[in-house]
């Protein structure tokens, strides 16, 4: 052999191409919000009931999350504690699909680009918060209907008998929605509901991605289960407090009589129960959210992480 071959060699190893390597940048299925929320409603439900049977009880009724666990238990059974499931997973395959996809959509669309400089460039947290705040608003939108009858069909133990609905699911709540109150029902609330959307959105998606970045790139942690749940935990009481006023009147609004207006149920609700009312209920709001939060995230980052790992992109 030519004493030059090693060298030739060496040199057409240099000029060859380098294999393409699959990049972490992967457009996810749509669906996967609404995936990991379904699952995480599942495991949260009670809680969720437990806080809406607290925002919209009787004068009698059970003041404390424990005795409202133990009166629903006592007269209802333990499949009193998932009343209205069906409503709630209606919600989340409409509302968090929605929101989920639209944000991930705009964040491919809008992503900073790498340079020499900065490889990994953050996102903005305005830019973050204003397009979480879009599809917050457009999930409001899409989730409305399922949000009614997830409000309705939980509340509806807590009310005298000849005041109470009795859905017998979701689909038989939509159907004598419309038949019964007219397809405008539908969207009965839906003005304090997308509100109530963007702040959701923002202050948990919006605050998750932030404080995920911070674990990663300030605190050197690593995008595994830990930093999933840190940066979720954080973003739960982050969406707690800053959403609880708009869930209080949401849930008024919604689970009142239809000839009620907005402005007469605020101004009884002032006066009877003192400018509190609005924060009513928001130790269960963050025992439900918070770990709502949290099994949403973590589910959400699975799904991708399983994605990824069916498709051969690198971690």
């Amino acid at each position: 052999m030519s004493p030059i071959a090693p060298s030739v060699a060496k040199d057409a190893a240099k000029e060859a191409p380098m294999p393409q390597r699959k990049t972490a940048a992967v457009r996810y299925p749509f669906w996967f919000g609404g995936s990991a929320a379904s699952m995480a409603a599942i495991v949260t439900h009670p809680l969720d009931l437990v806080k809406v049977r607290l925002q919209t009880r009787l004068p009698e009724a059970p003041k404390t999350t424990l005795s409202t666990i133990t009166f629903i238990l006592r007269h209802e059974g333990v499949l009193g504690i998932y009343a209205g499931l069906s409503a709630a997973l209606l919600r989340q395959m409409t509302y968090s699909t929605v929101r989920f996809g639209v944000y991930e959509d705009l964040k491919m669309r809008f992503a900073p680009k790498p340079t020499l400089e900065d490889p990994t460039p953050r996102q903005s947290l305005l830019g973050l918060i204003a397009m979480s705040s879009v599809a917050g608003c457009l999930g409001g939108v899409a989730g409305n209907p399922g949000d009614i009858l997830n409000v309705r069909m939980q509340s509806d133990a807590s009310k005298p008998p000849e005041a109470r609905r009795n859905y017998k699911h979701a689909l038989d709540g939509l159907v004598r929605m419309i038949r019964e109150e007219g397809p405008a029902s539908l969207f009965r609330g839906v003005e304090a509901n997308s509100a109530r959307a963007i702040l959701m959105n923002a202050s948990q998606l919006a605050s998750y991605d932030a404080f995920k970045q911070i674990c990663l790139q300030t605190l050197g942690m690593k995008d595994n289960l830990g930093t999933h749940f840190t940066a979720s935990l954080a973003a739960g009481l982050v969406a707690t407090t800053l959403c609880s006023p708009v869930d209080v009147i949401k849930t008024r609004v919604m689970s009142a009589h239809p000839k009620v207006s907005i402005l007469h149920l605020l101004n009884e609700a002032s006066h009877k129960e003192g400018l509190l009312w609005i924060f009513r209920g928001w130790v269960p709001s963050f025992m439900r959210l918070g770990p709502q939060t949290i099994f949403t995230m973590v589910f959400f980052e699975q799904h991708k992480h399983l994605y990824r790992k069916w498709k051969g992109i690198e971690e």
